[in-house]
């Protein structure tokens, strides 16, 4: 008995890190806040909009297939996974529908993961010539303090892999900008 409930209760662990059980139970909601540090780039905020919206609108590399796949595509917004390495050879997979505001503004909605509830944006304003970047959003769990403390381990890995993309945008864009 004892070994069955630890089988399910590893399974269930598993299942959840990775997005492929999502606990929302509608009860003991909390919500953090999602933010990294606004990024100045060195390129205009019609080059960085289009740096974000390649790997859902246009054509992707093969590195970015691996880690994005548009399951569905409108003029404005589409339906995509995401595939997120977690440690310990897991990856954890986030359906989000992604909206786009040309030039100012792209937003995330998540459909499916690791929690209940996650909505994010990122807004482009103009600075000096070039760009600023700013990230925020929100984070949502379930389960009252267990749920709060599960999410405060997925909102750290949430905002590592935003600041990561952060830096590859400012990289390309800047790149882009120097052609």
């Amino acid at each position: 008995m004892v070994v069955g409930g630890g089988v399910a209760a590893g399974l269930g662990y598993l299942g959840v890190t990775t997005g492929a059980i999502t606990v929302d139970l509608g009860r003991g909601r909390r919500v953090r806040k999602l933010s990294v540090a606004p990024t100045e780039i060195q390129a205009s905020k019609e080059v960085v909009f289009e740096v974000l919206a390649e790997p859902y609108l246009g054509r992707q590399t093969r590195a970015v297939a691996e880690k994005i796949t548009v399951l569905e595509r409108g003029s404005d917004m589409v339906l995509a996974a995401h595939r997120t390495p977690v440690g310990a050879g897991l990856v954890a997979v986030t359906v989000e529908t992604v909206r786009f505001t040309r030039p100012d503004r792209v937003d995330f909605r998540l459909v499916r993961g690791p929690v209940p509830h996650v909505v994010e944006h990122f807004l482009l304003g103009e600075r000096g010539g070039g760009c600023v970047l700013e990230y925020a959003g929100e984070l949502g769990t379930d389960g009252w303090a267990v749920g709060a403390c599960w999410g405060e381990v997925v909102a750290r890995r949430w905002e590592t892999v935003v600041a990561d993309t952060v830096a590859a945008v400012k990289s390309e864009a800047e790149r882009r900008a120097r052609r």
